[in-house]
């Protein structure tokens, strides 16, 4: 029986629940592809005791002497960011080195760079792990929608984030409280800004969109907004009009352009998004063939997460036994049909609108508003007034039909101009 040998570079969260998988279910792995798979060496920054379940797994400090082990099969990368993670990938492939890696960051920003060195190569890049954790999502985009045009890509990608809109929904608490707890739940890391501002969501979407629609982009092209700036006053409003925040990856492809966009939205109680709670994501994904699909599960978590980092290593050592190396390429479309796409403009897009203005109590003030936004073409579908804010200023909540996002920064920027406004507007699009 071939043994593929395996070396994981970190092992903390997610590589130490990469070796529990393979560990717990080596007989499965093993009627699976009729090979043993072993875990021979581990890459740290200092010696150190691994568990007594992985007494008989290499502790290797030196990074030339890892790779340069002829017996690794597949090196696995888990410690996340930019460097030393994109050297340490090179370096692997340089050495013929199969490579799995649940780094979202380093594929959304360097991945092209990666992708075309391991075709050169000759070897295989997997990245199950890199977006939704545990939900087999990049294997459904590159194997079980092959023959679709994706028409549209919806999802909630960030567990912190869908965990704090969650808790504020169901508790009415205020973010920063909840924020705290979800860092003492391990929920959220020391410093959050990656999944509070959208950061971590729009890196998932974009090695998405590359594998859905074959093309070239950058997280830097994808307009991000975060939800940093949402109030209870703004769920418990939604709630009222129909509607739940969520934190989504929007993209819709329009032909010669895509939407690219990470926001916080209302959606409709009826949408099987909103009904997703907690640490979980979720994708909703529109095929020109099959239609409406959506994948929900755990976005993160040792063994989740491990599963999927676990099924690129099973999936690369299937290839390996049959001799069918990069049988799937690494980014769906061949390399040489992966090109830049135009992104919609965000000042083009089209929806409804959900604003909290907060203004003096005045009489006139919700005319005044109301006459700037239709002097932009934005009509009112519904208004909310109540009470006063603790500084006894006015909340005014309204929601818009239709209008286009470069008339809506027209008519906010004029009224924040006056001195009836207090605060910056909450703006909130509403999904459709």
């Amino acid at each position: 029986m071939r043994t593929i040998n395996v070396g994981i570079i970190g092992f903390g969260t997610v590589g130490g629940g990469t070796a529990e998988v393979l560990l717990a279910q080596v007989e499965r792995i093993t009627k699976r592809t009729g090979a043993r798979i072993v875990l021979k060496s581990v890459l740290v920054r200092s010696k150190r005791q691994l568990p007594e379940d992985f007494k008989d797994v290499q502790v290797v400090v030196d990074p030339d002497l890892f790779f340069a082990d002829p017996e690794l099969d597949i090196i696995v990368e888990l410690i996340g960011g930019i460097e030393p993670a994109k050297t340490y990938i090179l370096q692997a492939i340089k050495a013929k080195k199969h490579v799995v890696t649940a780094n979202k960051a380093l594929l959304s920003e360097c991945g092209m760079e990666i992708f075309e060195a391991a075709a050169k190569n000759g070897v295989e890049v997997g990245f199950e792990g890199s977006v939704a954790g545990g939900i087999p999502l990049i294997k459904t985009f590159k194997e079980g929608l092959a023959t679709n045009k994706i028409k549209s890509i919806l999802g909630i990608l960030n567990g912190t984030g869908n965990y704090i809109l969650s808790e504020m929904s169901e508790k009415g608490l205020p973010f920063k409280e909840v924020l705290q707890t979800a860092q003492e739940l391990g929920y959220a890391e020391a410093d959050p800004t990656y999944d509070v501002e959208g950061i971590d969501t729009a890196h998932k979407l974009a090695i998405l969109m590359t594998i859905a629609y074959g093309m070239k982009i950058d997280p830097s092209q994808i307009s991000t907004e975060g939800i940093t700036d949402i109030e209870p006053i703004d769920i418990n409003l939604a709630k009222e009009f129909g509607y739940r925040i969520k934190l989504l990856a929007i993209s819709r492809n329009h032909g010669e352009h895509v939407e690219a966009r990470v926001h916080p939205t209302l959606v409709p109680e009826s949408h099987l998004l909103a009904a997703v709670n907690g640490p979980f994501n979720a994708v909703h994904i529109e095929g020109d063939m099959v239609g409406d699909i959506l994948l929900y599960g755990p976005g993160a978590g040792k063994l989740a997460t491990g599963s999927a980092v676990a099924a690129d290593i099973v999936d690369i050592t299937r290839n390996i036994i049959h001799g069918a190396e990069n049988r799937v390429s690494s980014l769906s479309y061949l390399p040489e049909y992966i090109e830049p796409r135009a992104i919609t403009p965000l000042a083009e897009l089209e929806c409804p609108f959900y604003f909290r203005f907060t203004t003096v109590d005045h009489p006139g003030v919700l005319a005044t508003i109301a006459g700037i936004l239709g002097r932009h073409g934005i009509s009112i579908e519904a208004v909310i007034q109540k009470g006063y804010l603790d500084n006894g200023h006015v909340p005014i909540v309204i929601r818009t039909h239709t209008a286009c996002e470069a008339d809506v920064a027209k008519a906010l920027a004029e009224i924040e101009a006056l001195d009836i406004t207090t605060a910056k507007t909450v703006k909130l699009r509403i999904f459709v």
